[in-house]
């Protein structure tokens, strides 16, 4: 049996409405007990987690959804990863999910982030994957890095929606092909499901205002960096990824998440979840299930 076909015999997906805006959710697993809920990122929705969650099912409550604005969700008015945040916290709170996991890659992880200074000490425990924090070490050595050219060019007003509109599939293959170490992992099936998430305007707008809002996430982050965070994490960065896992994990502490530790997701790079599922799914199962 396909992943797909799974996914339509043991996956709910539903609505839920926070602060006036429908978020779409998937859920599947345990129907109590630990919950792990996932937080994609560019330029993919909820199904970047899909693989992971059918290795994890069995053993833990899983939920996804679709960040607002993309697939199913409806936008919001503002994308800057606290507001962002407030939403996932919403998400929480209809659900009712207990002894909650917070897991986000790319851009998810940033609103992960968010969330751990705008709820401090609220979870137990949080991921996050393969991605650099605005005003968090090295992000000014990221952002001078010419591999990471589409930051500035998707924070440019109106100009990344002409050109890439009606050529989302062909403009995000672009990233799925270069900074993932296995890009045959990320199927064509799912390279159609990414660009149909973009498809609306509306969507493709949200994505680059990820972007357009990091000046925003700077100040904000820059006001609570240091400020001591409790909170368990686990940072994933893929083998392949550019620089090394020990600088994240210093800026990280430096910013206040003090009971940090990380872990190297071998022959991957950017995107980890749909590269290496097993590894990802085995790397966040032993963590939560770890006590203290």
């Amino acid at each position: 049996m396909t992943i797909d076909e799974k996914t339509q015999v043991t996956f709910n997906q539903h609505q839920v409405i926070i602060e006036g805006a429908s978020i779409h959710v998937t859920e599947s697993g345990l129907p109590s007990g630990n919950s792990i809920l996932f937080l994609h990122g560019y330029p993919e929705n909820w199904t970047a987690f899909e693989r992971v969650m059918v290795l994890l099912r069995d053993r833990f409550h899983v939920v996804a959804i679709d960040l607002p604005g993309i697939g199913k969700s409806e936008r919001i008015a503002y994308n800057d990863k606290r507001t962002i945040a407030r939403y996932v916290k919403g998400i929480i709170d209809a659900l009712k999910l207990e002894d909650v996991t917070l897991v986000g890659h790319d851009v998810g992880g940033m609103i992960v982030y968010a969330y751990l200074h705008l709820y401090p000490d609220e979870l137990p425990k949080a991921v996050i994957m393969n991605v650099a924090v605005a005003s968090v070490d090295p992000w000014a050595e990221v952002k001078r890095n010419p591999y990471i050219w589409h930051f500035a060019l998707h924070a440019v007003p109106e100009l990344p929606e002409i050109l890439v509109t009606g050529k989302q599939k062909i403009y995000f293959d672009y990233f799925f092909n270069t900074i993932s170490a296995r890009p045959e992992a990320i199927t064509e099936q799912a390279r159609l499901r990414y660009a149909d998430a973009y498809s609306k305007p509306t969507a493709l707008q949200t994505s680059f205002d990820w972007y357009r809002s990091f000046p925003q996430d700077e100040k904000d982050n820059a006001k609570t960096k240091g400020n001591i965070i409790r909170t368990s994490v686990l940072y994933l960065r893929g083998e392949r990824e550019y620089g090394t896992i020990n600088t994240y994990l210093a800026g990280f502490r430096d910013a206040g998440l003090m009971n940090i530790q990380g872990k190297i997701i071998p022959n991957s790079g950017h995107y980890a979840p749909e590269e290496q599922p097993g590894e990802v799914a085995k790397a966040i199962g032993e963590f939560v299930k770890k006590s203290g």
